[in-house]
């Protein structure tokens, strides 16, 4: 039941009050502290809210820094065209002085109309090269105007975007710090695991912090993010005759989800599917969750469409980290059914 890429879904929820410390992109989120709890579930619970969060923070980030880089290039390219406009119009004074000097120089203007034969001409001519004059000169300072904006907006840009940038490396180390941290927990989950699922004795379930989940929708998928792996009836090595339902590719401790409203019948320990958890659905439907590292519902108890009732793990007789869901018309093995078939009856598509 090895995972295998097909199909992103959608992002793990994060609980709004976290999300809302994240939403300004000039905070950054707190590491937790440090230690080994003695609950392995609600600390991979935790770092992989902190791992999403500060996943989203960072992508904020780095689009920002994007943004602003994009910025102060376009600034600068317009402030090189703007200082290319203020040396042309410099060219253009030029030949307009060059123009008066060979026009009469320095002879004063009453003395070119005096020896001039047509003092009208001459005199339309000069008010042409004086008004060429000024048009010039406020042209060019028009320019120097906009070139003293667009220096100043691109050096902010640029400003801007270097503290997007270093901020981002801190980001980036966070991070990193939280995955070490969330790899670490994972393991000591998933080793208590092997030994409970060995042992053939749960050890109870985990009480996970549930996050507020609102749906109008009566079923939803077990997982919120996910690639499907292996799929129904396909054949395998490791399945002693067809493959009995659907797998969800996800890591360790992954919260997994009631697909709808039910009641929980059994939550057990050992054998192929190592720690399983199953609950019937009104209308005679019964839905399995296996190879989990651990469970976080007891038999008997109700659950709602989107409840978290236990973490993802490799339990059993399983190749890798992912969740093997089944669509039972009883709680036994043998009686499943296509669970991407019976989702899509649902309008859920996966």
């Amino acid at each position: 039941m090895a995972p295998g890429p097909r199909r992103s879904g959608r992002s793990l929820v994060v609980p709004a009050l976290l999300m809302c410390a994240l939403v300004a992109l000039g905070g950054t989120p707190a590491l937790s502290e440090d230690g080994e709890g003695p609950e392995p579930s609600a600390q991979v619970a935790r770092l992989l809210e902190e791992a999403s969060a500060a996943s989203q923070h960072y992508e904020e980030g780095r689009r920002a820094a994007s943004v602003q880089q994009a910025r102060a290039r376009r600034l600068e390219r317009l402030l090189a065209r703007e200082r290319r406009g203020i040396a042309a119009l410099h060219d253009d004074l030029g030949r307009i002085a060059r123009a008066q000097y060979r026009s009469g120089g320095d002879v004063p203007l009453t003395a070119r109309m005096l020896l001039s034969d047509r003092p009208e001409e001459l005199m339309h001519g000069q008010r042409a090269v004086l008004q060429a004059d000024l048009a010039v000169n406020n042209a060019v300072e028009r320019s120097r105007r906009a070139e003293r904006r667009l220096a100043a907006g691109q050096r902010t840009a640029t400003a801007a975007w270097h503290s997007l940038q270093a901020r981002n490396v801190r980001l980036a180390r966070l991070k990193e710090n939280i995955g070490a941290k969330l790899e670490s927990a994972r393991a000591r989950l998933q080793s208590e695991a092997d030994v409970s699922a060995s042992a053939g004795q749960c050890r109870g379930p985990v009480r996970l912090r549930q996050p507020k989940f609102h749906t109008t929708r009566a079923w939803v998928t077990p997982v919120a993010s996910y690639q499907l792996s292996a799929g129904f009836d396909s054949a395998g090595a490791h399945w002693a005759h067809r493959h009995t339902g659907q797998d969800f590719a996800v890591g360790i401790g992954t919260p997994v989800r009631a697909a709808g409203a039910g009641k929980v019948v059994s939550v057990s320990c050992g054998g192929g599917f190592g720690i399983e958890v199953v609950v019937r659905h009104p209308g005679g439907y019964y839905t399995q969750y296996a190879h989990l590292a651990a469970a976080a519902v007891d038999q008997g108890e109700k659950v709602a469409a989107g409840r978290w009732i236990g973490q993802a793990g490799t339990t059993g007789n399983s190749t890798g980290p992912h969740l093997h869901f089944e669509v039972r018309l009883t709680p036994y093995l043998g009686s499943g059914i296509d669970p991407v078939k019976w989702f899509a009856e649902r309008g859920v598509r996966l």
